[in-house]
């Protein structure tokens, strides 16, 4: 006569090892929800990413443009003119011209992406004021020259403030919006506005290299 006990405890068994099994694969395939967007405040210089104020992926580009700020100026801190405007050799470019420069093509691109403007189709003020510094070389060498540190930190602040407070106006989409006739190739403005913080990290080995060059 077959135990009836064992049967039963046969078919418990079996059923809580099924459950179990089943437990154990949904922890395994189980993620945690992802924790909500972290925002920092803008002036959290070491937090790369979303700030207050702006749409995730422009706040991650804003985190970027404003540590790059910081350390392209920790250089020139306390320069003088002198030291402004010290050439390497006849066909260098001094640390005056290239920051008047830095601050020359971020007002470009702003009128270029915020104005939705042709590259070159600049007011007359806007040229006056930035093209002999856009282009350096020769005619920079001439008439960028004399200023001291004040000069160049008004022209890189006032363009700055102009470019967080467009900035502000614009969204993830028009961040990602791709210009199809850019000369490189297909560009969106992420990589246009990411070129301005890369262009600043070039010109911050310059100046190193210069200050390292520096009369005693």
């Amino acid at each position: 006569m077959e135990n009836t006990n064992n049967g039963v405890d046969r078919r418990k068994f079996l059923k809580q090892a099924s459950l179990a099994t089943l437990a154990s694969g949904a922890l395994l395939s189980w993620t945690p929800p992802l924790p909500p967007t972290a925002v920092s405040g803008l002036n959290d210089l070491n937090i790369v990413g979303p700030k207050e104020g702006f749409t995730p992926q422009v706040g991650t580009l804003v985190s970027m443009m404003n540590w790059m700020r910081f350390v392209i100026l920790r250089p020139v801190e306390g320069m003088s003119v002198k030291d402004l405007d010290y050439l390497v050799d006849d066909k260098a470019n001094s640390i005056g011209a290239m920051l008047y420069h830095l601050a020359a093509t971020e007002r470009f691109y702003q009128i270029h992406t915020f104005e939705n403007r042709a590259w070159g189709d600049w007011d007359k003020a806007d040229a006056e004021e930035f093209g002999i510094a856009m282009g350096l070389g020769d005619n920079a060498r001439a008439s960028i020259k004399g200023n001291p540190l004040e000069f160049y930190m008004e022209k890189l602040e006032r363009v700055r403030a102009t470019s967080l407070e467009e900035l502000a106006k614009r969204d993830d989409d028009w961040l990602l919006a791709v210009d199809e006739a850019w000369p490189w190739g297909p560009t969106n403005n992420y990589c246009k506005w990411f070129h301005v913080v890369e262009h600043e990290s070039n010109h911050n080995g310059q100046f190193k290299f210069i200050k390292s060059r520096l009369p005693a």
